[in-house]
């Protein structure tokens, strides 16, 4: 392909990117590719056009494939061709925004309750008192689990930070119940062979089955653990600003997502009519 993937990977490892974002990334650029028919470098910003427009009208997917196609192909012709990108010529398309769903205190206790195999239960435990993103819960290590200091270290997540996060107590005692059943030696949830963690899609697989026990009908991903976790944690009280540092976001902006799913009542919110009068309701 014209040196092509090559030249990608390297670029984007010179970048730092997740192995993740490289497949994403080699994945949109194979397509574009295959769109244009022609080598990549005689490529311009018709055949940009013409190919976010098939993806957005024929192939009709979602906003958040578009853009990231769109980031993969801008990467390309910067960070590989060298030459400038001008949004001009090949707008982004705007992003729609949809207030994730998320479970009630009430639900997730349903949830692990009828997770019955210990080790599925200590997972979706973990990632829903720590309010993980599946891969960093498939990445912890017993080193990790910090109990004199009660916090969880998150090693090299989305962004390429460390951070810290909550260990809770009741977690805690399920993962000392969980280690002495199971003996992990390295990592805290072990694959098979067990020198490899487990696979991220084992476990959603089963949020899946423990979804499907519970009787839960919401539409809900594992993901939504950790919506869950922050949106309940502002219910309490917590601030936002805490939160931020617990989930790792980069921006205040994405963790402000959650204001919209707390109860107003917890921001000391009341609606203007509860503030009239009986003599105004009968003026």
């Amino acid at each position: 392909m014209h040196n092509v993937i090559p030249s990608m990977i390297m670029a984007m490892e010179l970048r730092g990117f997740a192995k993740s974002t490289q497949r994403t990334y080699l994945a949109h650029i194979r397509r574009f590719q295959a769109f244009c028919a022609k080598p990549l470098p005689d490529a311009g910003y018709e055949d940009v056009r013409a190919f976010l427009h098939h993806a957005i009208t024929v192939r009709k997917v979602s906003s958040a494939y578009v853009n990231s196609a769109y980031g993969a192909i801008k990467f390309y012709f910067q960070s590989v061709l060298c030459r400038e990108w001008n949004m001009l010529h090949v707008p982004r398309m705007k992003k729609k925004r949809f207030l994730p769903t998320i479970l009630t205190p009430q639900e997730v206790h349903l949830l692990l309750e009828a997770t019955s195999n210990l080790k599925h239960r200590a997972i979706l435990s973990t990632i829903y008192s720590s309010g993980l993103r599946v891969n960093e819960a498939v990445h912890l290590r017993i080193s990790d689990i910090d109990s004199t200091n009660m916090r969880i270290l998150v090693r090299q997540s989305k962004g390429n930070k460390d951070r810290n996060t909550l260990l809770s107590g009741k977690n805690l005692l399920l993962l000392r119940h969980y280690w002495k059943s199971y003996r992990p030696s390295f990592w805290l949830f072990p694959g098979i062979p067990s020198t490899k963690p487990i696979a991220a899609r084992t476990i959603q697989s089963v949020f899946k089955q423990s979804l499907l026990a519970s009787g839960i009908s919401k539409k809900v991903s594992i993901h939504s653990l950790r919506h869950s976790f922050a949106t309940h944690l502002l219910n309490q009280g917590a601030d936002i600003l805490q939160i931020k540092e617990l989930l790792g976001h980069a921006n205040i902006q994405t963790t402000s997502l959650y204001l919209h799913l707390t109860h107003a009542q917890v921001l000391g919110l009341k609606s203007p009519l509860d503030h009239h009068t009986d003599g105004d309701d009968h003026a």
